[in-house]
């Protein structure tokens, strides 16, 4: 017979791989509205701190360790020069760490949980609204402080995206924290439900909360199917027709002879018949032409079709920086001349750069002759285009909304995103296009994304994906975006909703502790 201990883990252990299947790929979104909950009624049923850390390290290595699963993907760099074993032990390091990283997240807020809801123990009515508000805003407050981290991806928001856009419509009040305060509202709601159930509660407080998670989840669903009701026409100022070209260079031949060979050609030919369509500009990827800039201006037939087709690009590119280089998005006018750079800011933790190196840098560099030779771009970069300011990301940047929130205040009119995502699974090019889907929608910009391997797309500020590329195949396409000047209540504000929940849940621990 199994011990009690060992049911109670893998009972949070399963219900944190059903909040791992509600991201892309599976995209089964509708578990995070209950996946929560058996996390939340396990740790109020314990009395040891041990016990509460290991029943919330078990859910969060199925939510973190499931989602994250896609960073495996990079093995194997045999191609790289990297034995295979070793691509093996750093592909399982990576996932180890970031998962890790996820789990110090559910531990905490299971510790911080428990210990104020000891504080103020009590199944009176009101008690127990405040014990969710407390939950809610530890989560929010936690996430908020993970997201200021090198590591970051796999928000509980993110679960929505891209199929739940009547819920992502309240990222515009507060960000993607108020579509996280709605999700872990639901699960406390639900567990003081069930915990109420089983009490000796008299039936009208417990018929109250049974129906609560309910009516809070239709309320907010109602809420956001307004805000996506309000037309988008009316704010958009002018019409922008952006080609996209996805060149699909794998990475194993992108850095040698065969793929220089196949980006020239691919981004040529594709930059060539979209100017010829009747684009404004047109948008390439990260590291889409993998050269120096200043080699790319003095010698390449990229650099003469634009001369001769006079249509403005962004390109992906490299740019010296003294002794390491930047990871770079030029604007290149129908001149020829280089009108604006973006350097990325956020580099990709233990790919582009070695976190801690002082620590475990030896050691990785014991495993992979890779070496760390990026160098992160300015924090506080304005990316100013012949047809407006734009908010611009490349690849990981996506998943911080205050990278982005800092450009629109800044008065971007509209999205580009350039990513590579050849490195990895398909499994993360579905979850990074969720990404940039929460971010057209919060913003309330249009988006334009282009990646090497897919999937490349066009979002509107609604959410809604109006066209969207194949994996692993090149293509080009053409769409109209519009730039817009607007700005949301998460604009303007960015995210107060956090530091409100927890002002008014420490008001109210306060006073109940000091009846």
């Amino acid at each position: 017979m199994m011990p009690p201990k060992t049911k109670l883990i893998i009972i949070s252990l399963v219900s944190g791989i059903l909040m791992g299947l509600a991201p892309a790929p599976v995209n089964a979104w509708y578990f995070a509205w209950i996946a929560l909950a058996p996390l939340w009624i396990l740790i109020r049923q314990q009395k040891y701190l041990k016990q509460i850390a290991l029943i919330a390290l078990a859910w969060g290595v199925g939510y973190y360790g499931l989602a994250l699963f896609w960073i495996t993907g990079v093995h194997p760099m045999t191609w790289m020069g990297v034995p295979w074993l070793f691509s093996l032990l750093i592909a399982i390091f990576c996932w180890f760490f970031i998962t890790l990283w996820g789990v110090g997240l559910a531990v905490t807020w299971s510790i911080l949980f428990v210990f104020v809801n000891r504080k103020i123990y009590s199944n009176h009515l009101s008690v127990s609204l405040i014990r969710v508000l407390i939950g809610v805003a530890l989560w929010c407050g936690l996430e908020t402080l993970w997201s200021y981290t090198p590591l970051w991806w796999s928000a509980i928001a993110h679960t929505q995206s891209p199929h739940d856009l009547v819920i992502l419509q309240l990222g515009k009040i507060s960000g993607e924290n108020t579509v996280a305060a709605v999700i872990i509202a639901v699960n406390g709601l639900l567990t003081e439900a069930i915990l109420f159930w089983r009490s000796s509660i008299e039936l009208k407080p417990k018929l109250l909360f049974l129906f609560s998670p309910l009516i809070v989840l239709i309320t907010t669903h109602l809420l956001g199917y307004y805000l996506y009701q309000i037309p988008m026409a009316k704010d958009n100022v002018t019409p922008l027709n952006i080609g996209i070209i996805q060149g699909n260079i794998p990475n194993e031949i992108k850095l040698f002879s065969e793929g220089w060979r196949k980006a020239i050609a691919g981004y040529t030919s594709g930059y060539q018949r979209l100017a010829r369509q009747g684009v404004d500009a047109v948008l390439t990827p990260e590291g889409a032409l993998p050269f120096y800039w200043s080699d790319i201006l003095n010698n390449s037939s990229f650099y003469q079709a634009v001369i001769t087709e006079k249509v403005p690009a962004w390109v992906g590119a490299w740019k010296r920086n003294n002794n390491s280089y930047h990871t770079s998005l030029f604007t290149l006018t129908g001149e020829g001349k280089t009108y604006s750079r973006y350097d990325k800011y956020k580099l990709v933790p233990l790919g582009e750069y070695i976190p801690f190196e002082s620590i475990v840098g030896d050691f990785i560099n014991r495993l992979s002759p890779l070496e760390a030779r990026l160098s992160p771009g300015k924090r506080n970069q304005i990316f100013d285009t012949p047809f407006g300011r734009a908010i611009v990301a490349i690849c990981y940047e996506s998943a911080f909304p205050q990278h982005f929130l800092r450009q629109a205040q800044a008065g971007g009119e509209f999205i580009i995103t350039a990513s590579n995502n050849a490195h990895y699974s398909t499994a993360m090019p579905t979850q990074h296009h969720a990404h940039d889907v929460m971010r057209a929608i919060e913003s309330d910009r249009w988006a334009a994304r282009a990646t090497n391997t897919g999937y490349s797309a066009i979002v509107d500020p609604h959410g809604n994906t109006l066209w969207i590329s194949n994996i692993n195949q090149y293509a080009i396409h053409k769409e109209t975006i519009y730039r817009r000047q607007n700005k949301t209540l998460y604009v303007r504000w960015g995210d107060w909703l956090t530091p409100a929940l927890l002002l008014l849940s420490g008001l109210l621990v306060l006073l109940y502790i000091n009846k």
